[in-house]
């Protein structure tokens, strides 16, 4: 009989609970309503919003291909838009939600600790932003940097890709790039080839430079109107260390020294002069 009214009692207590959460519920649905009407307002102004944001980042782009804006300075204000267009997005759902004002505090203390945490980041963006203002090299350009060597794909935000001749990427910090020595092999419209090679003391000098010199003439992507010479650059102990230079385009330069450098071996070992 006990268990019988105290299973009653607590029949009782779980009704009254439950008519309390419906009461409350009842009396509070004008703000819960009120809520989701603004979490829903919210959420269609951020999907709206994402719309927007990829129309003006295509205005961006279509602004500056028509203005002929340089690939690399395009690239780079393309990731910085993204970035910005995005923010502002999320500053005005905040609003509309009423946690604008917590969300920029929250921006602003987070901001200062990744600011200190994150100081060689911003150095990149620096770099970034003065390799575009100062164009030691654009994209296209084939430079070598801090032990890397190739085309250079895009200057994005904090880093310079680089597609190196056997078909790698290289991703340098921006940081690195500008704090060291850069050496750009497109700006010239013209490129001198030095071919560097040795052959044996016994050999006869002569002979070799009648060799080449004929072998430059002959090579149409050599520049006839620019001086060509072959000289002995070092005498080591075991060899004569030669030079062959040369001048040709820069878009041929690489054709050029490969296609030298097989008819140099060639040529000089159907004279009997071994070459190294």
């Amino acid at each position: 009989m006990e268990e019988v009214v105290n299973t009653l009692n607590s029949a009782a207590s779980s009704e009254e609970k439950t008519n309390f959460i419906i009461e409350y519920l009842l009396s509070q649905r004008g703000v819960l309503l009120d809520g989701l009407k603004t979490i829903l307002f919210a959420l269609i102004v951020y999907l709206i919003g994402r719309k927007i944001v990829k129309f003006c980042l295509k205005l961006t782009k279509n602004w500056m291909e028509r203005r002929d804006v340089e690939i690399s300075v395009r690239n780079f204000v393309m990731s910085f838009a993204k970035v910005l267009y995005h923010l502002i997005l999320i500053f005005i759902v905040a609003g509309i939600l009423g946690v604008g004002a917590t969300i920029v505090a929250i921006i602003s203390s987070a901001g200062l600790a990744l600011g200190l945490a994150l100081q060689g980041s911003l150095s990149n963006l620096a770099a970034g932003i003065l390799i575009l203002a100062l164009k030691p090299f654009k994209a296209g350009d084939y430079i070598l940097v801090a032990g890397a060597e190739g085309t250079v794909e895009s200057i994005d935000i904090f880093y310079t890709r680089i597609h190196t001749t056997d078909n790698k990427i290289v991703v340098v910090p921006n940081g690195t790039i500008t704090n060291q020595n850069i050496t750009n092999t497109t700006n010239a419209s013209k490129r001198m080839l030095i071919l560097d090679f040795r052959v044996p003391y016994q050999c006869d000098v002569e002979k070799v430079k009648e060799i080449l010199f004929t072998l430059m003439r002959e090579e149409t992507l050599i520049s006839d109107d620019e001086p060509m010479d072959v000289v002995i650059n070092k005498l080591s102990p075991v060899k004569l260390q030669m030079q062959l230079k040369a001048w040709t385009k820069t878009e041929d330069y690489w054709d050029v020294r490969y296609r030298m450098l097989e008819k140099m071996k060639k040529a000089l070992q159907e004279n009997g002069i071994e070459i190294s």
